[in-house]
C-alpha cells in the first residue's frame, strides 16, 4: 500500500451526519470485534472448560474493566489534543502530542502491570470471589495484566488514527487478530488443555499482533498522516496538557470501573449462578451497547476537529443530526434484546446445566434493555464536550452516574434483591445525562478548546 493510500478524513467539510455515521460504521465493526475477544472466551470457557472457569474469569471483569479504562482515558485525553490540532491544520502540535502520548501509554502501562501482578490476590479475596474459584480468577487477572502494554499500546495507536478520522484501519488490524485470537482459544483450551490460562494468553497475544499492525501502519504512512520527523521527547507542556485532559476521563472511567467492581461483589454474594449469568448476560449487553457507544464516539472526533477549526454551529448541526439517528437505533437494538434474549444467552450456557443461570441473565437483559434510549443521548453529550475539551463537566456526570449506581444497588436489593443491582443500571445512566445535556444548553463548552 502507497502513502496516498492512507485514510485521512476531514470531518470539518461535507454532510456532519454522514460523516459522523462513515466513521462510526469501522469503529462499530472494530468494537464489535474488540468484544469479539471476550465473546470467544466466555464461549470456549463456559462450554469447554465449565461453570466454575466461567465464574472465575467473570469475576475478573471489572478489574479488567479498570484497566482498559485508566489506558483508554490518556489515550482519549491526547486524542481530543490530537483531532484538534488536525482540524486547526496545526501538525507540529500534532506531532508533540503523538510522542507525549506513546511515553505517557508507555509509563502507565508499567505501572498498571506491577499493580495487577501483586495485587490480584487481594482484589479477587476483597471482591469475595468464593474459594472454589479464586486461583483460577488469580491466574487470569495476573496473565492479562502481565502483559497490559499489548492492549495500551493498540489503544494508543488506534486513538491517533482516529483522530485524523481513519477508523477503517484499527478494524482491518482488529479483524487479524480476532482470527488469531479464536484460532489460539481453540488451540490452548482443546489441544493443550491450558483451561482459564489459555484463554488469557490468546487474548494478549492476539492484542499484541493487533498493536504490533497499528504501529507499522503508522510507520509506513508517516508522511500522509502528517506524522514524519516526531520529535525524540516530548515537551513538558504537552505532557502535562494530555494528563490535564486525560486524567479527568481516566479518573471517571476508573471510578465508574470501581463502582462495577463493587456491585461485582454485591452480585457475587449471590452464588456461582447469578455470577455465571451476569458474566455471560454482560458480555451480551457490552455488544449491544457498543452500537450506542460507536455513534457517539464518532461524533467525539468530529466535534473535535471542528472544535480546532473554529465550528461550532456546526457541531451543533452534528449533534442534532446524530440524535435523530441514535434514539431509533437505540429503539431496535433494545427490541432485538427484549425478544432474544434467551436464544442469545444460550450461546454462553447450556440451557440443561445452567437453567438458573439463564433465566438470572433474562432478568438481566429485560432490565437494562429498556434503558437503551436513556444511554445513547448519555452517550452524545458526553462524548461531544469531550472532544470539544469540556472533560471536567464528563467527570462530574460520572462520578453522579457512579455514586447513584452503587448507592442504588446497595439500596434496591433490600426490596428486589438481584433485580434491584439490575434495575440501579438505566436508574444511573438517566442521572448520568442530567450534567451533561444542562451544560450543553449553557453554551460554556464553546470556549474549552485545548489548543487556543
Amino acid at each position: 500500500m502507497s502513502d496516498s493510500k492512507a485514510k485521512v478524513n476531514d470531518m470539518t467539510v461535507g454532510t456532519p451526519i454522514k460523516a459522523i455515521l462513515l466513521f462510526a460504521v469501522p469503529m462499530l465493526i472494530g468494537n464489535v470485534f474488540q468484544q469479539f475477544y471476550n465473546f470467544v472466551d466466555t464461549t470456549v470457557v463456559g462450554k469447554f472448560v465449565g461453570a466454575d472457569a466461567l465464574a472465575a474469569v467473570g469475576t475478573t471483569g471489572s478489574m479488567n474493566a479498570l484497566l482498559i479504562c485508566i489506558a483508554m482515558g490518556l489515550s482519549n485525553g491526547a486524542g481530543v489534543i490530537i483531532s484538534q490540532c488536525f482540524g486547526a491544520q496545526r501538525y507540529d502540535e500534532m506531532k508533540k502530542a503523538v510522542t507525549a502520548m506513546m511515553y505517557v501509554a508507555s509509563v502507565t502501562g508499567l505501572v498498571i502491570t506491577a499493580a495487577g501482578i501483586f495485587l490480584a490476590g487481594p482484589a479477587m479475596r476483597l471482591l469475595g470471589v468464593p474459594d472454589s474459584i479464586i486461583h483460577l480468577s488469580v491466574l487470569y487477572m495476573r496473565i492479562v495484566f502481565g502483559f497490559s502494554l499489548t492492549g495500551i499500546f493498540y489503544n494508543a495507536f488506534a486513538a491517533i488514527l482516529r483522530s485524523v478520522g481513519d477508523s477503517r484501519t484499527p478494524l482491518y488490524m482488529l479483524i487479524i487478530s480476532s482470527v488469531i485470537n479464536v484460532v489460539l482459544d481453540l488451540l490452548f483450551v482443546l489441544k493443550f488443555g491450558m483451561g482459564v490460562a489459555g484463554v488469557a494468553y490468546a487474548t494478549v497475544i492476539a492484542q499484541g499482533v493487533s498493536a504490533a499492525l497499528c504501529a507499522m501502519y503508522i510507520i509506513k504512512h508517516r508522511y500522509q498522516l502528517h506524522l514524519d520527523a516526531l520529535p525524540k521527547l516530548p515537551p513538558k507542556y504537552m505532557v502535562v496538557k494530555i494528563f490535564r485532559i486525560g486524567m479527568p476521563s481516566a479518573f471517571q472511567s476508573a471510578m465508574i470501573s470501581l463502582g462495577g467492581i463493587s456491585v461485582q461483589g454485591l452480585i457475587n454474594s449471590f452464588g456461582t449462578d447469578a455470577m455465571a449469568a451476569y458474566t455471560a448476560s454482560s458480555k451480551i449487553d457490552s455488544v449491544a451497547i457498543q452500537i450506542l457507544i460507536s455513534i457517539a464516539a464518532s461524533l467525539s472526533v468530529y466535534s473535535g476537529q471542528n472544535m480546532g477549526a473554529g465550528n461550532i454551529k456546526r457541531i451543533r448541526t452534528g449533534l442534532r443530526q446524530t440524535l435523530m439517528v441514535m434514539i431509533p437505533v437505540c429503539t431496535a437494538v433494545a427490541a432485538v434484546m427484549l425478544i432474544f434474549k434467551r436464544q442469545i444467552l444460550g450461546i454462553f450456557l447450556d440451557a440443561d446445566s445452567a437453567q438458573n443461570a439463564i433465566e438470572i441473565g433474562c432478568m438481566y437483559l429485560s432490565v437494562i434493555g429498556i434503558g437503551y434510549i436513556i444511554a445513547g443521548i448519555m452517550q452524545s453529550y458526553q462524548n461531544l464536550l469531550k472532544g470539544c475539551g469540556d472533560v471536567n463537566v464528563c467527570v462530574a456526570a460520572g462520578l453522579a452516574e457512579l455514586g447513584v449506581r452503587v448507592g442504588a444497588s446497595y439500596l434496591f436489593v433490600i426490596f428486589w434483591e438481584l433485580q434491584g443491582v439490575f434495575i440501579a443500571i438505566p436508574v444511573s445512566w438517566m442521572c448520568g445525562c442530567i450534567i451533561p445535556v444542562v451544560r450543553y444548553l449553557s453554551g460554556k463548552w464553546t470556549k474549552k478548546s485545548v489548543i487556543r
